[in-house]
């Protein structure tokens, strides 16, 4: 039986996924990507529109309050700063612009701010309006659905199973919600999360199942860079290898979805980035992330240009 009928018949099969020479899995992943057309490269950027003082305890996060993380913190810029920022995100070639805000909800002024920025945005400004802006009811979501966002981001972090050993202010039911909600509201999801939070290799499958079953559009891949300050500063950065597994093990899964390598991609896969979008990747965040700098432009620029070469070949 070669590879691929063996995937066809159990891709959730953890002895064939974690014991399949690297190599032979990223080709495998690769065909994948191309046999379900996933051919371009989505970039992304996101603005931190609001930073610091969260009420949640997420032990990754230096945004959290409870954690002892230096940060800069600001309440929601301005909806003039918003626009400009999308504006930017155009002009460096992202095709997508994130707006994020750190809490687990927004007040009614903040939510009118936002609605008032997406629309401005959605009708001057051609590219593509997306949010991660907490937990969310369907109504607020459709607002904003009418003001012209086009999707939401909420990740689920990790499998469920682990999820309680890193959150514990809110539920993994309640991300669920959400991005049901989201789903109700005729909104695209981006959902995924971080690898290296101290999961096992079952739990980076099981959230892949996961999300396969929510049926999100879009699976942003981070790796934890360990931030002073928070509970998980001392954990160990994840293996290249490692990362490209995971990788692999998403595509497969996943097979058709927009499968994103966001922060800690400089750090975990250094100069075998590219190898990355071998491994089943398709997008990648630009101009930096939320609270850790990104690459220089330029530098993307040329991994960029790497990449569409490598898929030519």
């Amino acid at each position: 039986m070669t590879m691929e009928q063996r995937v066809n018949m159990n891709y959730s099969d953890p002895d064939f996924l974690l014991k399949a020479p690297l190599r032979e899995l990223i080709f495998l992943a690769n065909k994948v990507r191309k046999n379900y057309s996933v051919s371009s490269l989505e970039l992304c950027n996101i603005i931190n529109a609001k930073s610091g003082s969260c009420s949640q305890d997420c032990k990754f996060c230096a945004q959290s309050s409870q954690n002892s993380a230096k940060v800069i913190t600001y309440t929601l810029k301005s909806k003039k700063e918003i626009v400009t920022a999308a504006r930017r995100a155009k002009k460096i070639g992202a095709e997508k612009f994130g707006i994020v805000t750190s809490g687990n909800s927004l007040s009614s002024k903040e939510l009118d701010i936002l609605i008032s920025a997406v629309s401005e945005i959605k009708n001057k400004i051609a590219i593509t309006v997306c949010a991660s802006l907490g937990a969310l009811a369907k109504s607020q979501l459709e607002k904003l659905k009418e003001a012209g966002l086009s999707r939401y981001h909420h990740n689920i972090e990790t499998s469920q199973n682990f999820y309680p050993q890193i959150v514990s202010t809110h539920s993994f039911k309640e991300r669920v919600n959400t991005i049901k909600a989201a789903k109700e509201a005729g909104l695209e999801v981006c959902s995924g999360g971080i690898i290296g939070l101290g999961e096992g290799w079952q739990d980076r499958i099981d959230m892949a199942l996961f999300l396969r079953d929510l049926d999100v559009d879009s699976v942003p891949i981070n790796f934890l860079v360990p931030i002073k300050g928070t509970p998980l500063e001392a954990n160990e950065p994840v293996s290249r290898k490692d990362a490209l597994r995971t990788i692999c093990i998403f595509r497969i899964i996943l097979k058709n979805k927009i499968i994103k390598i966001a922060a800690g991609r400089e750090m975990v896969l250094k100069g075998f980035q590219t190898r990355g979008f071998m491994a089943g990747a398709n997008g990648m965040l630009i101009g930096g992330y939320l609270t850790i700098k990104g690459r220089k432009l330029q530098e993307d620029y040329q991994l960029i240009k790497k990449i569409e070469k490598a898929w030519k070949e």
